[in-house]
């Protein structure tokens, strides 16, 4: 605990991003040995060359990515789901443990406004959501052997890599993308997508599934879900929303707005670690017919026979690829049971107006320019120049250590993101974020000019 009390006590001025000459290579000279080093050394160890090195999710001015929070209350459900290891795969072997998760699922179900038989369950993250997500509308809609090259997925360009990944695990790789049009705000256009099924109906194909985005990774930007999931119905598509980043800004009164329409999907991804600030390794899936993804997931074997005495709750091993499943609804209950929902919603609120701050200071500013208006809590932006240019101060950035931020590419221009998540970040850092930004955006000018 002391180890951990003086991490935390040090976040707030500890840099957002460092990296050693040695790249941690120090924790080669203590190999795995038949004699320990003992707790103390063991903790030397971690301080200076884990907790030091690299990015610093838990850093109120890291926002490169969309990050795992570091919530203590989910630390300590962690710390007590290991001391018990109980099995949180079938009901039968932790009733409790299942409970929780199940209990979670269903919340998150009501959240996203699915019905009563939704199912789900609660998964190391969104790719693997995704994987099972595909897995069970692949078995639904009959997918399989001559349909593959004829099926196709209707996606854009901003839609997450995990899809592609999860379609070739699933043994999908065949099936035909379609990368529907997007508009000047990144989002999906319902026209384009309505035509583009058109065309591939007439042209003998199999339009199968529709994947929108409820924030994207890249931009933030969410998908107009209700129109497209009018469309995903009348053509008989699974519609399935990625909402792994936007979804729990359903807690807030304007994320409902944004993702109004969500409650039409056929499955949904939505990840704790992400907007409900947990650890990395916290991701859910659910599915509206909960009986599907039983069928897609189920298995059985002689040696398990015993846990068939007790059926009062779905078993996460039949609702999943895990059979094995560590206790990860601890660390996302205990949280949500100590503290309630009010300060997590209060947060989202606070991500969602800082994001709007942020856009409209660099939108004032001469160096930089920024992309739309934002969707949710990331933010698109450049300094005024060339690819180049922008790509120093990105490396400026990162050697300068007290803000981390991330680029990519939008219309083949490179591009800078600023995502608003960490639930350390408040005004203060959005506010050094813009002063270092702007510093070292005009040190790159000047330089540029000598």
């Amino acid at each position: 605990m002391r180890h951990a009390d003086a991490y935390l006590s040090a976040v707030e001025h500890a840099p957002a991003y460092q990296l050693g000459p040695g790249k941690a290579a120090g924790l080669l000279d203590c190999p795995i040995a038949e004699t320990g080093i003992g707790l103390d050394h063991a903790l030397e160890l971690i301080d200076r060359f884990v907790d030091r090195e690299g990015i610093a999710p838990t850093s109120g001015r890291f926002t490169g990515y969309v990050p795992g929070g570091g919530l203590f209350h989910a630390a300590l459900g962690d710390f007590l789901a290991a001391i018990s290891n109980r099995y949180a795969g079938v009901f039968f072997a932790s009733p409790g443990a299942v409970r929780i998760e199940n209990q979670l699922v269903r919340w998150m179900a009501g959240l996203a406004g699915l019905p009563k038989g939704a199912s789900g369950y609660l998964s190391a993250g969104g790719s693997g959501a995704t994987l099972a997500a595909i897995v069970t509308a692949r078995d639904a809609r009959g997918i399989s052997g001559e349909n593959i090259p004829r099926a196709v997925v209707y996606v854009t360009e901003h839609t997450h890599h995990c899809v592609d990944k999860a379609m070739h695990i699933a043994g999908l790789g065949a099936v035909q993308r379609r990368h529907v049009a997007a508009d000047e705000r990144l989002r999906m256009r319902p026209e384009a997508l309505a035509a583009a099924i058109r065309k591939d109906r007439q042209e003998g194909m199999l339009p199968w599934m529709l994947l929108l985005s409820a924030g994207t990774t890249n931009t933030g930007s969410v998908d107009p879900l209700s129109p497209l999931g009018e469309i995903a119905a009348r053509e008989s598509l699974w519609l399935h929303v990625d909402a792994a980043y936007g979804g729990f800004f359903l807690l807030t009164d304007e994320g409902r707005e944004k993702l109004a329409g969500i409650e039409q999907a056929d499955s949904v991804v939505m990840d704790p670690h992400k907007t409900l600030f947990l650890p990395y390794g916290s991701g859910a899936l659910l599915v509206r017919d909960g009986a599907l993804l039983k069928q897609a997931h189920r298995g059985d074997a002689d040696y398990l026979q015993d846990t068939m005495a007790s059926l009062d709750e779905d078993s996460p091993a039949d609702l999943s690829p895990e059979l094995t499943k560590h206790f990860r609804g601890l660390r996302m209950w205990l949280p949500l049971q100590v503290l309630g929902l009010a300060p997590f919603r209060a947060a989202l609120s606070e991500k969602l107006l800082l994001a709007r701050y942020f856009h409209a200071q660099m939108a004032a500013s001469d160096l930089f320019e920024v992309g739309p208006t934002p969707d949710l809590s990331v933010v698109t932006f450049r300094q005024k120049g060339d690819d180049a240019l922008n790509q120093r101060l990105v490396e400026a950035v990162q050697r300068d250590g007290r803000i981390f931020l991330s680029s990519t590419r939008l219309g083949g221009r490179f591009t800078l993101r600023m995502a608003a998540v960490c639930h350390r970040t408040h005004l203060a850092e959005i506010d050094t974020t813009i002063q270092v930004l702007h510093e070292l955006a005009a040190k790159a000018c000047q330089d540029r000019r000598a």
